[in-house]
């Protein structure tokens, strides 16, 4: 990760290097979708010498930044409600989906060969179930071979929206999680060991034996981590695979949610997997430097044209068309220069 980052880095800030007719995008947040949003940079600048500088800090770094207009846009993976918005002078639009999984270090397990349910994963964050072959995931896995070992938790240090994500899903799966710790993008976990950003938490992972966290699907695939299966709401086994982000993602009713505010946690379908969502941009309707702003909503439609294979290499499933369409109108109808004209 640490190679992908440090390579990912280098190519958004090699912006300040074109020459002084590109526009600079700057943006900051989440880290859920660091990897696709370095990825649509380096392409992006290649092909119009406009270079994207994103910092990935967490989602609540981002929305703080936003809303001391310290970057272009801010992302969060926690959407904003409509008096949030109107509170700080943005709008909101989704860019990609994707999911949170569960990823452990265990030795002789493999991916898929674990099924955990929200009410163990619960009670593991809690520090309630302490061992591998605690009685409640050897019923869940008869026929696994779970060690006596410690398990290690793994969590985010930082204002995360993959914890809110995280949490919201474990929050409505265990009335204890609910009542004891809550959902946000920050919680006062009852046990483990704190990691910034996805990539803090797939590194400790990765080198902790006996451990688990959870981390962006995008993450566990390019640091080949070990991930679990989940119960989903209909009772059935599945694994994070982008057919059962999607199939999560069925139901909603975009066309009616109030500044684009989406939660996909525990959705129905015996195909969906649990704990998805929505990763979101933030942008002032009424940008200071209306340049940078323009620029940054003609990367944002470039990606969702031309950005959608790459997105599915790194399993992250595009927004459908019917939803960029609604997206860019609201572009076109809250997002103005100080003349009162529309910048996209």
């Amino acid at each position: 990760m640490k190679l992908l980052r440090t390579v990912a880095a280098a190519s958004l800030l090699a912006a300040f290097a074109v020459p002084a007719l590109a526009i600079d995008i700057s943006g900051a947040g989440a880290t859920f979708p660091y990897p696709i949003y370095a990825k649509w940079a380096d392409t992006y600048k290649k092909e119009t010498g406009n270079g994207l500088n994103y910092q990935s800090i967490g989602s609540g770094g981002g929305i703080k930044q936003i809303t001391a207009r310290t970057v272009t846009f801010g992302a969060s993976d926690m959407p904003l409600k409509s008096d949030e918005l109107a509170k700080i002078g943005v709008i909101q639009f989704p860019t990609v989906l994707g999911g949170v999984v569960p990823v452990i270090n265990v030795d002789g397990i493999k991916s898929g060969d674990i099924t955990l349910d929200g009410t163990t994963l619960a009670r593991i964050f809690m520090g309630e179930i302490k061992n591998w072959d605690d009685a409640a995931i050897k019923k869940l896995n008869p026929s696994a071979k779970l060690p006596n070992q410690a398990i290690a938790v793994v969590h985010r240090s930082d204002g995360s929206g993959t914890t809110f994500i995280f949490t919201n899903y474990l929050s409505k799966v265990s009335g204890e999680w609910k009542s004891r710790v809550g959902n946000n993008t920050a919680v006062e976990w009852p046990t483990g060991i704190g990691a910034k950003g996805n990539e803090g938490v797939a590194n400790i992972v990765a080198q902790t034996k006996g451990s688990i966290g959870y981390v962006e699907t995008a993450y566990a695939k390019q640091n080949k981590l070990t991930t679990t299966k989940l119960m989903n709401k209909d009772g059935k086994a599945v694994e994070a695979t982008p057919d059962a982000i999607m199939a999560a993602a069925a139901g909603a009713d975009w066309a009616n949610a109030p500044g684009f505010y989406m939660i996909l946690t525990d959705s129905a379908g015996a195909a969906a997997w649990p704990i998805a969502g929505a990763t979101f941009i933030l942008l002032p309707k009424e940008p200071k430097d209306p340049a940078a702003a323009s620029e940054a909503l003609k990367f944002f439609a470039w990606a969702y044209k031309n950005g959608g294979n790459m997105a599915k290499e790194l399993d992250y499933i595009p927004m459908p068309d019917n939803v960029v369409a609604m997206i860019q109108a609201s572009w076109k109808k809250d997002v103005k220069d100080p003349t009162g004209k529309p910048i996209f």
